[in-house]
Formats: structure tokens, C-alpha cells, sequence
């Protein structure tokens, strides 16, 4: 169904985007014209051996498409009930993809997100009618209480918590486990300075792939 503030939402962005030129607008204009949804985030060198993180796994759709593509075992995190309900369903008789109903952040906790189907997001809660309270726990631990030793890839696309799970990776020493990621990096607070410090972390153990900015960007772990 096509509601009125989704259409209004449109109109604004393409207002930003042909009008004011907005940067994160014109990139994912940019990444679109690649198709960068069917190419460059599913082509990776995995197999059905592979440990994949889905961190805001929304309706589970990117973890069945990998999964089903490499046979890949997915851990997706989905802390919106009826959205880790969504993949539950999805993934009934697929024994290598879990949907887990908490987020991962830099602590554990619980955070008001907006329960508006695929605007949800905690960083605009003034502009929603109603929200709802979702688990967080510590990426860290999260990760090793599940036995993980390893991650092939690490997707994360979780409204502007990358911005407290990647440091709180970064600083318990998990990235040079973490063979590629996948990062959308969301525009709230100081998004620059933030992204520009995580960026420069991975620099240090990991080679950029691709990076449309403010859409989708993607690395590799450097060799040795």
C-alpha cells in the first residue's frame, strides 16, 4: 500500500537529490545504475563452510539470498518482533540460518525504535506515532557466547548503531577476525568525523572494496 508519508518521503529525496544535489542521494542514485543490490553485495568468495553476521536483518531477505546462493550458515540479528518474526517464518526448515531477536550494540540495554515497516529507526523517534523497546546486547560477547571464532562476512545495516558496534569491535580485537564487511553508515550525529574515524580503524587490518558513500561500502581483509 502506498501511504501518504512514503510518497512524501520520494518527493522530498528527489527534491535533495536533483534539486539541492545531495551527496548520499547521488550516490545511491549511482548505486542503483550499478545494481549494486544484485552484484556487488552478493558476490563473495563463499561456500557452504562460511560463517555470515546479518546485523539488521529487516525480512530476511539478503541472509536466504547468500545462504541460498553459497549454503552459508547466517546468523541474523532482528530486534523488531514482527520483523524477527518475519524471519523466523522465512527460514522454517533452513537448519543454517538463525534469526536472533536482540540488536547488537557496544553494550547491553534496550533502545525505542519507530515501528513504521521499512522507515523504522531509532534516531527519529519525534516524527512516529508509535514505537516499541528492542533488546540490545554486547556485539562482543553477543558473538562469543555463540562460539564464533570467525566471521567470513559481516553485513550491518542498523540505522546508525554501526557507529557503537564497530568501535566496540574494533576495541575487544574482533576486526582482524572479520574477513569482509559490508557497512551501510547512516547520516545522524556527527556521521562525518564518526565514519571517518571507523574508517581509518579498518584501514589498518582491511583494504577497501567499493564504497558508494552513505549507501553501501564493502572491504576485504588485507592479505598475510
Amino acid at each position: 500500500m502506498i501511504t501518504f508519508r512514503r510518497v512524501a518521503r520520494g518527493l522530498k529525496n528527489l527534491y535533495r537529490r536533483e534539486v539541492l544535489r545531495d551527496g548520499p542521494l547521488l550516490e545511491a542514485k549511482r548505486w542503483f545504475r550499478d545494481k549494486g543490490d544484485t552484484t556487488l553485495r552478493l558476490d563473495y568468495p563463499l561456500d557452504e563452510d562460511s560463517i555470515v553476521v546479518d546485523l539488521g536483518g529487516y525480512i530476511g531477505q539478503w541472509a536466504l539470498d547468500i545462504h541460498e546462493r553459497y549454503g552459508s550458515t547466517v546468523h541474523v540479528f532482528e530486534p523488531v518482533p514482527s520483523l524477527h518474526a518475519t524471519c523466523v517464518e522465512r527460514f522454517s526448515g533452513k537448519p543454517k540460518l538463525h534469526a536472533h531477536r536482540y540488536g547488537l550494540s557496544d553494550k547491553d540495554g534496550t533502545f525505542a525504535i519507530t515501528d513504521d515497516g521499512d522507515a523504522s529507526s531509532f534516531v527519529s523517534l519525534e516524527k512516529s506515532d508509535s514505537h516499541i523497546n528492542c533488546e540490545l546486547r554486547s556485539a562482543p560477547a553477543a558473538l562469543d557466547a555463540l562460539g564464533l571464532d570467525h566471521i567470513d562476512l559481516l553485513k550491518l545495516n542498523i540505522e546508525g548503531g554501526e557507529f557503537a558496534v564497530l568501535p566496540a569491535l574494533i576495541e575487544a580485537g574482533w576486526l582482524p577476525r572479520i574477513r569482509f564487511l559490508q557497512i551501510q553508515f547512516h547520516t545522524v550525529g556527527d556521521y562525518d568525523a564518526m565514519r571517518d574515524a571507523i574508517r581509518a580503524k579498518l584501514a589498518e587490518t582491511h583494504d577497501e572494496q567499493w564504497c558508494y558513500r552513505f549507501v553501501w561500502e564493502g572491504w576485504e581483509r588485507k592479505p598475510g
